[in-house]
């Protein structure tokens, strides 16, 4: 039986997220790389650090190339948002993601685009829910 792959967990510290953006914006890089990227006036070791705790929670993968290693980012930034969204929602909402949302739409400004989007991502969500619940019945 071959090793599971880890599920990544959620949690983030705001210096790891700091870091996974480092490698979202500008690619693969090394705890050299990215300390220069970071612009902050952290040790070496520091980010080395994240990066590995990083690695340990399944967000990044390690390569090792010469004598560094190349770090990636193996999550996307929309499905870290997706679990850190509803991860809220389960620790404040009892699960409940529709408060939440509804919140953002009110305090949130959107552009157009982002409206129709919106509209289609709803008229999917409705049609998907008459089905499940029979719907087309007069």
């Amino acid at each position: 039986m071959s090793p599971s792959k880890p599920k990544p967990s959620s949690t983030i510290t705001e210096a790891e997220l700091l870091v996974l953006k480092a490698l979202w914006d500008d690619g693969p890089a090394t705890v050299r790389e990215l300390l220069d990227r970071l612009g902050t006036d952290w040790a070496y070791t520091t980010v080395q650090t994240l990066v590995g705790r990083l690695v340990d929670k399944g967000h990044v993968r390690a390569d090792r190339k010469d004598l560094a290693h190349v770090f990636t980012a193996m999550v996307a930034r929309d499905e870290l948002a997706g679990r850190q969204v509803r991860e809220v929602a389960s620790s404040l909402l009892d699960g409940a993601v529709a408060p939440l949302l509804l919140r953002l739409v009110e305090q949130t400004k959107f552009t157009p685009t982002e409206l129709a989007r919106f509209r289609e991502l709803l008229a999917a969500a409705e049609a998907k829910a008459k089905d499940k619940n029979g719907g087309g019945r007069s």
